[in-house]
Formats: C-alpha cells, sequence, structure tokens
C-alpha cells in the first residue's frame, strides 16, 4: 500500500513542467538557459505557445558556447 507522502512525490514528478532535457543540468546552467529562451522569446515579439522551442534553441546555443570555449 502507497503511502501519502510517496503517492505525492510520485504526483510532483510526474507533473514537472519542466522539458525532460532540463532536469539533467545544474542550477547555474539551468538559469543561463532560461535566460536565453527569455531573449529568444522576446526577439521572438513574445508569442505565446512556443516556450519548449524557445528551450531547446537556448539550450543549443549555450551547448555550442561551452563547447567553443573549451576549444
Amino acid at each position: 500500500m502507497k503511502t501519502k507522502r510517496s503517492h505525492a512525490l510520485l504526483d510532483e514528478q510526474d507533473l514537472s513542467p519542466e522539458p525532460e532535457s532540463m532536469q539533467k543540468y545544474s542550477n547555474e546552467l539551468r538559469e543561463r538557459i532560461a535566460k536565453k529562451a527569455y531573449e529568444l522569446y522576446e526577439q521572438r515579439g513574445r508569442q505565446p505557445e512556443r516556450h519548449v522551442e524557445d528551450w531547446l534553441k537556448a539550450e543549443e546555443i549555450i551547448r555550442k558556447e561551452m563547447n567553443d570555449n573549451r576549444s
């Protein structure tokens, strides 16, 4: 039998608003990606319903920046 606490934890995990790719990053990196995603959102004229697209593009840009800095 599941306890209320374990059931609540499962519900939180199932309802996470973050894209799955976001969950693997440190807080610092997550913040950089979020800021870049917001910049992209503003550049597009704040069009709604494209937050996942903005996030994925921001993730790509930040990863490229990190790779370029390593070279």
